[in-house]
């Protein structure tokens, strides 16, 4: 059984889709914990309630570099295989991703390489684009630039607000993040020298995409 670690930030609903999805699609791993640097932080009371471990791990004045070696500390504990960033709100240090390179994986709100960072619906709403969606990604140094592993498409409507295109690009968050989880679990997917590689065939730059 391989254990999954995953990071929050927030509500935790990409969480809650990994959790559904373990024992079903994902298949030979376990949720290992749960760590949030919100005490606050409703993704804790999901793991809670669903018997998984949280641990609430607090920022408390500590700069980046003391933060991050404090928390992988806390992360070597539950001797995760796999690192899942769910909303987790903290830019990683150098450090850190090297630590965990090859092993961490984030999900974006945008068809990357296109709109990294934050308020990501409202610039596709503003650039007139005629469809949004999610990246699944291999975490490293560069923010939200490490490889694509899938993404998920979804129209841009005309008259649509922030609030009603994130809602449907969650939609599919939910559902390819689990998948995305399940190949690394399977041994299926890897990343090597800066690539994602999925049943030894690297992926090109909008990650795996089939007819």
């Amino acid at each position: 059984m391989k254990n999954i670690l995953v990071l929050v930030s927030g509500n935790g609903t990409n969480l809650q889709a990994l959790m559904d999805a373990c024992g079903t699609s994902i298949k030979g791993a376990q949720i290992r914990a749960v760590i949030s640097n919100k005490a606050d932080a409703f993704g804790l009371e999901r793991a809670r309630q669903a018997g998984v471990e949280a641990v609430a791990f607090p920022v408390e004045g500590r700069d980046r570099e003391s933060y991050d070696l404090a928390l992988s500390e806390v992360i070597d504990r539950f001797e995760p295989d796999l690192i899942i960033l769910a909303g987790f709100m903290r830019i990683l240090t150098p450090g850190f991703v090297q630590k965990y390179l090859g092993r961490m994986l984030n999900i974006h709100p945008s068809l990357l390489p296109k709109y990294t960072g934050l308020n990501t619906h409202q610039r596709a709403i503003d650039a007139e684009d005629l469809e949004h969606g999610a990246s699944v990604h291999f975490v490293t140094e560069e923010l939200d630039g490490g490889p694509v592993v899938l993404q998920a498409r979804v129209p841009v409507f005309e008259g649509d607000t922030a609030e009603e295109l994130q809602e449907r690009v969650q939609d599919q968050e939910y559902r390819i993040y689990p998948l995305v989880a399940n190949w690394f679990v399977d041994g299926r997917l890897e990343m090597r020298n800066g690539t994602a590689w999925l049943d030894g065939n690297a992926l090109p730059q909008q990650g795996y995409a089939s007819e």
